[in-house]
C-alpha cells in the first residue's frame, strides 16, 4: 500500500476477510430487483486501466501511481484482472483483482453508478463459482462486505485454504 509520501509498504493482517463462495455469499434484497433488470452488463478486463483508476480516485487512498503501473505490468503478464459492470457504455463500477490458481485476491472496488460495485460482487461470486475457485481474499472487513457474508478467519485457516488454492489451476475468464 501507497502512504501519504507515495512511498509503497507492505501490510499483511493475521485476521483475513473472505468473501464466501457457497451458500453463505448473500446480498440486499432489494440488489435481486436491479439484478433481475438486467440493466448492467459485466465484463472483464474492458477497460482495465479505468478500473484501476476508479479505485484509486479517493479524496484518500493508498493507489499511488507507481501502484497503478504495477497492477498494469500485473495484468500484462496475466495476473491482475478487472470485473466489470457497464450501463451501456459507461464504466458503472468494478474490482480490481489478482488471480493465482484458485485464488482470487480483491484488491479494491469502485461505482460510479448507484449498485455497479454491488452488481460486480453478485456477478464476480457467480464467475469464480463456475470457475471452481477455491478462496475470495477480500482481505480487510468493512460494513460492506460484511452485508455480502464475508466473515474473518485466522491466519490458520487462511493458510490452509491457500494451500488448496495453490493447488488448483483456475482462470476468470
Amino acid at each position: 500500500m501507497a502512504e501519504e509520501d507515495e512511498s509503497l509498504q507492505w501490510y499483511s493482517s493475521r485476521d483475513r476477510t473472505i468473501i464466501p463462495l457457497d451458500a453463505r455469499f448473500r446480498y440486499p434484497k432489494s440488489l435481486q430487483r436491479v439484478l433481475n433488470s438486467n440493466r448492467f452488463t459485466v465484463a472483464i478486463n474492458r477497460d482495465f486501466k479505468a478500473v484501476v483508476a476508479g479505485c484509486a480516485n479517493r479524496e484518500t487512498t493508498w493507489i499511488s501511481k507507481e501502484l497503478q503501473e504495477i497492477y498494469w505490468a500485473l495484468y500484462q503478464t496475466g495476473w491482475a484482472y478487472s470485473f466489470e459492470t457497464w450501463l451501456g457504455d459507461e464504466l458503472a463500477g468494478g474490482i480490481l483483482g489478482i488471480v493465482i490458481g484458485g485464488l482470487f485476491i480483491g484488491e479494491s472496488m469502485f461505482y460510479r453508478i448507484p449498485d455497479g460495485s454491488k452488481v460486480a460482487m453478485v456477478k464476480l461470486v457467480e464467475q469464480l463459482r463456475s470457475h471452481s475457485f477455491v478462496l475470495f481474499d477480500a482481505q480487510i472487513m468493512n460494513p460492506h462486505l460484511e452485508r455480502f457474508g464475508a466473515y474473518r478467519i485466522t491466519d490458520i485457516e487462511y493458510q490452509q485454504l491457500l494451500k488448496k488454492a495453490l493447488l488448483r489451476r483456475c482462470s476468470l475468464i
